[in-house]
């Protein structure tokens, strides 16, 4: 069969122009879905309110917690598929496919009935002001309605961008941003309230994966339902390697999404203000943090194909190229949301003292985009060839023993701002070590091809 007719550049051209070719939609993808979530709090927070904002604000940890697992999946499975890819193992490609929507089919329906039983309890033990607990609970239970589709979406296009097609996840995200712009302010005008926006999420997500079975069947594209649906299936021996590769990502954001649900705490103790400001920020910093994540991806995928190819000696162009291009791409957009941090922050809030606030912990949030991608691409390298163990002890290290107790240290000793500076002080360490592996350990071992 014929690379799909959306995939990356052929091997001749240089490694660099690929890997652009590659990045530019994947960057644009998740800027869009940045963008997504971006106008839904925008229309919340003007047309309904700060509390609004506050209510929606208070499940997003929970969110992103869930969120962790199937992106673990996801990149195990864009990891293995573009090991066999880059192999010409076709038929593989769709087996790991099959097996892993499957997966994703079965996680997101258990999650979202076991979050309807207990997202009331989590949002009280959360400390979620009282003011704002009823719309964060109907929020949050429309948002666990659409995690099915949520997370098929995700692992298809990790798929998709392991066999080296980055262009369809982004058109599939353009027809779901286009769903939150026209739907959500015409449900908040029809009285939906702050559920609103978890209900254009719902058709977004719904209506592009529709999309996406039609558009990858008519172009032929090796991921096309016709070929796929024969593979959608449980195989233990690849739903293990899936997870194993895929663990040490689903940990890292779990646990994150944990340290990010304790800090969370600490700030709404300051009131309904600090919460929203909260929002803000998180808004704000997945422009800047996506493209360092979408740089990690492409380190990765490019790892992978290279890896499953017999090309090694990519790999350390693979690295430089990673690196070189987070600290001109996501540096230079850390520096202009700095000097924009005012403006960023008045997108989603007219409160004065919550732009004060935001804008100010924006200046110290904007470091650690940098450093964490920088470490992202030297794990991703790593994941890529199968090494998991100790890059996932170390992220994992890092954000369970210094994010929250950093950050409680921080709020006791210099104020409600400073508890953000745990952040950049935690990537400043995890980069370090991870670099110090990656150095004079794992570089010095045999490399060898999964499939």
């Amino acid at each position: 069969m014929s690379p799909p007719a959306d995939a990356i550049a052929a091997p001749a051209a240089p490694l660099w122009s690929r890997f652009l070719a590659f990045l530019a939609p994947l960057v644009l993808t998740n800027v869009l879905q940045a963008l997504s979530g971006t106008l839904n709090n925008i229309y919340l927070g003007r047309m309904l309110g700060t509390n609004a904002l506050a209510a929606a604000v208070a499940f997003f940890p929970l969110l992103m917690f869930l969120v962790a697992l199937v992106i673990g999946l996801g990149t195990g499975s864009s990891i293995l598929a573009g090991q066999a890819w880059g192999a010409n193992k076709h038929d593989l490609v769709r087996r790991v496919a099959g097996t892993s929507l499957a997966a994703a089919i079965v996680l997101g329906v258990a999650i979202m009935v076991l979050g309807f039983l207990g997202i009331g309890p989590m949002l009280v033990a959360l400390r979620t002001p009282a003011a704002v607990l009823p719309q964060a609970v109907a929020y949050a239970h429309v948002m666990l309605l659409a995690l099915p589709a949520i997370f098929v979406s995700i692992v298809a296009q990790s798929l998709l961008r392991g066999v080296g097609d980055s262009v369809t996840p982004l058109r599939m995200l353009v027809i779901t941003t286009l769903f939150a712009m026209v739907l959500t302010p015409l449900l908040i005008r029809g009285g939906f309230g702050v559920a609103s926006a978890a209900w254009a999420v719902l058709a977004g997500n719904v209506a592009g994966l529709a999309w996406l079975v039609w558009h990858l069947s008519r172009r032929h594209h090796v991921l096309a339902w016709s070929t796929l649906a024969p593979n959608l299936r449980f195989e233990g021996l690849l739903l293990r390697q899936v997870v194993r590769l895929g663990i040490p990502t689903g940990l890292f954001f779990t646990v994150g999404s944990l340290a990010d649900i304790a800090l969370l705490s600490l700030v709404n103790a300051h009131g309904v203000r600090a919460t929203a400001a909260w929002g803000a920020v998180n808004q704000v910093m997945a422009y800047v943090q996506f493209p360092a994540i979408s740089i990690a991806i492409a380190s990765s995928v490019f790892a992978a194909q290279a890896i499953g190819g017999g090309r090694l000696a990519q790999l350390a162009q693979v690295t430089r190229l990673g690196l070189a291009m987070n600290v001109v791409l996501t540096g230079g957009l850390a520096l202009i949301v700095a000097l924009l941090a005012r403006k960023a922050a008045g997108l989603f809030v007219t409160d004065a003292a919550v732009v004060n606030l935001a804008a100010s912990v924006l200046h110290i949030m904007v470091v650690s985009s940098v450093l964490f991608g920088m470490a992202s691409v030297l794990s991703g390298i790593m994941r890529a060839a199968g090494t998991v163990r100790m890059p996932t002890l170390i992220s994992l290290g890092c954000l369970a023993l210094l994010v929250f107790p950093l950050g409680w240290l921080f709020d006791s000793t210099l104020g409600l701002r400073w508890i953000w500076l745990a952040y950049p002080a935690t990537y400043g360490t995890g980069l370090l070590l991870q670099a110090a592996y990656f150095h004079f350990v794992w570089k010095r071992r045999p490399i060898r091809s999964l499939v």
